[in-house]
């Protein structure tokens, strides 16, 4: 006799949806700040001039950081969101059968 699934609960929604955005948002901040100190520099030596890599923090990485974890915020809960109703669903149909 197979084992019948257990209903999903509703807690985990949050959490994973914030810890998703976090690791999103790390990682945007991450990769843009690695654009824009690259692109600081290459405008820095076709200029001639001191760069100032304070602004890829200020500037680029940080806006862009937030953006992203924004969006991913969003469309990470209603993803999850609609993951969770759907495993309620089937729950709720395999006790029925």
């Amino acid at each position: 006799m197979a084992a019948h699934a257990k209903a999903p609960s509703f807690l985990f929604v949050p959490a994973r949806v914030v810890l998703f955005t976090l690791l999103a948002g790390l990682l945007s901040f991450a990769v843009s700040l690695l654009l824009g100190i690259l692109g600081i520099l290459i405008v820095a030596k076709a200029r001639g001039v001191h760069p100032d890599l304070t602004f890829a923090y200020r500037q680029i990485a940080l806006p862009v950081a937030v953006v992203a974890a924004a969006v991913v915020l969003v469309c990470g809960g209603v993803v999850e969101v609609r993951h969770y109703r759907q495993a309620k669903a089937l729950a709720g149909i395999e006790r029925m059968g």
